[in-house]
């Protein structure tokens, strides 16, 4: 005879599947949601007030603020760490991370030669240059 599953068995194909992970609870997605406020009021004050003057500070120190704030939303919301899904999770997030910083800095370098190559004629000393006689 075939073997059927009432509701309240738990058999191996049963779609309410508890595993050991971690799922959140209210605490901690408030206190994810309390620093993910937090560090954006704190760069958008930063700018706002122009608090730091050089721009090549200041945008490091708002990548500093975001790279802290994705590792927020990772742990806090996604609730990826070291342990879960057997480490894919780890092996996953150092892949994404290899492929932004290539496709950033890519685009960069790209961004700058084209600048630079391209645009002779904004450069400081073509302009000085062409106001000669």
């Amino acid at each position: 005879m075939s073997e059927h599953h009432t509701h309240g068995d738990h058999g191996h194909h049963d779609s309410h599947h508890h595993d050991d992970h971690d799922h959140g609870s209210l605490k901690s997605y408030s206190i994810g949601f309390i620093l993910s406020v937090i560090l954006t009021a704190i760069p958008f004050w930063l700018v706002m007030n122009k608090v730091i003057t050089d721009s090549g500070t200041m945008g490091l120190v708002l990548l500093a603020f975001a790279a802290v704030q994705v590792v927020v939303h990772m742990v806090y919301f996604l609730h990826m760490n070291a342990k879960s899904e057997g480490g894919w999770n780890m092996m996953a997030l150092v892949f994404t991370i290899m492929v932004v910083v290539i496709a950033m800095a890519g685009s960069l370098w790209v961004m700058y030669h084209m600048n630079h190559n391209m645009m002779p004629s904004m450069m400081p000393d073509a302009m000085h240059m062409q106001s000669a006689p």
